[in-house]
């Protein structure tokens, strides 16, 4: 029924009343920055919703599609008040800022939905960063005006908080992420370990706009020139048409359960073994295995990530200088004698690649988690401690006859 009004509109029916809404953010993953949706409303004739964030979590090999950036997203229409009733339920706020259009632009915007939602047309490649329910409507939008939107300066608003990102005001994806998912610090410590240095280049204000709440500040800073060359105001009134009832979010996770807490508690445990090793002269061997074959593990992630999947920012991603199929040697290798000087000649090389990414997170090539770096240290510890016993067994100790000449 709404894609029959949707594909049926002409010029000479009434130019609808178009507006974006955004919701605020709900307590599951793909909801931590909130959604978008727009609103077209002609009174009397119809009130409907088209949503670009619609997927099937059901479809054939979802979850591998996704880690390997093939997700298929759906732009679907919705009557309002379904649309508004779904986070009427979960208790999110949903904001509305209608727009400042023509008639004629606001027809053509109408035409352009109607043509995307076409059986042929709706399903589309979703993309985290560059592709989404927020850069959809709003490349659209701009398309239907005829002229570039002129996205202002709006780096005063983070998540709600006020000021810049940092003295210099400069902003990357990875720092609106990390503000944003503040609550969430295990979910952003795995985009951290996932995506690479593309999240860490200085990023316009336009980009900003990936996610919802950006996009909603955004728009209140925005303008266009209109048909007669004037500049006028994207957003002509702004209004909060569904307020939050209670919270919605999960609580934040307790410093005690951080990824932070739990790396410094892992980094103590590796330092107390790694002076336990050094006054013994003896490796703790089945410790090196564990570790190493956890880190293992995650390289075989990582390694999908960067060389099969087709995300963006998985690569290039300096992580692999520490978390790569390498670390098999010490996993394995470490139990066989005959293997010491291969896992030895790994140490040192290991040593010298952590050293380097610690360098790439003091000089901003890549931004690194701040619970990587506890646990960036007790690798180096253990790296440390294996090369000074190998070395300390290499010389010969003095007899006691000679210790008798000194």
């Amino acid at each position: 029924m709404l894609l029959a009004w949707a594909l049926g509109l002409g010029a000479e029916e009434p130019a609808p009343r178009v507006s974006l809404l955004t919701v605020s953010p709900g307590k599951e993953i793909y909801e931590l920055d909130g959604h978008t949706a727009m609103r077209f409303v002609s009174p009397g004739r119809y009130d409907y919703v088209v949503n670009w964030g619609v997927f099937d979590f059901n479809a054939p090999n979802f979850l591998y599609r996704f880690v390997k950036g093939e997700t298929d997203y759906m732009a679907l229409p919705f009557p309002f008040e379904a649309f508004l009733e779904e986070y009427r339920r979960q208790g999110r706020e949903v904001t509305e800022q209608v727009f400042d259009l023509s008639p004629e632009q606001a027809r053509r915007l109408e035409a352009l939905i109607a043509d995307n939602l076409r059986p042929e047309n709706r399903t589309y490649r979703y993309n985290y960063i560059y592709d989404n329910c927020a850069t959809r409507p709003l490349s659209l939008v701009e398309t239907a005006i005829g002229s570039p939107l002129d996205i202002n300066d709006f780096s005063g608003f983070i998540y709600g908080e006020t000021g810049i990102a940092d003295g210099s005001g400069k902003h990357t994806l990875r720092r609106e992420m990390t503000r944003s998912h503040a609550d969430y610090p295990w979910y952003q410590f795995g985009i951290d370990l996932a995506l690479g240095n593309g999240l860490d280049k200085e990023i316009s204000p336009r980009q900003r706009t990936y996610a919802p709440l950006y996009l909603k500040a955004a728009l209140d800073h925005t303008t266009y020139t209109d048909d007669m060359g004037e500049k006028r105001q994207l957003v002509s009134s702004t209004s909060v048409i569904l307020p939050a009832s209670g919270r919605v979010t999960d609580r934040p996770t307790p410093f005690l359960l951080s990824p932070f807490f739990i790396s410094i508690l892992f980094l103590a445990v590796t330092l107390v073994i790694t002076w336990r090793d050094i006054r013994r002269g003896k490796i703790t061997r089945w410790y090196d295995s564990v570790v190493y074959g956890c880190l293992f593990t995650v390289s075989l992630l990582l390694t999908f990530l960067i060389f099969v999947s087709v995300h963006e920012a998985t690569s290039p991603n300096w992580l692999y200088l520490w978390i790569n199929p390498l670390t098999v040697i010490p996993a394995g290798l470490i139990w066989l004698k005959s293997c010491k000087r291969v896992v030895y000649c790994y140490q040192i090389c290991n040593f010298v690649a952590l050293f380097l990414l610690v360098l790439t997170g003091i000089f901003g090539i890549q931004g690194l988690n701040s619970a990587f770096y506890p646990l960036i240290a007790a690798d180096m510890a253990l790296s440390a401690r294996y090369i000074h016993i190998v070395n300390r067994h290499k010389t010969p100790r003095p007899s006691a006859t000679e210790n008798d000449k000194r």
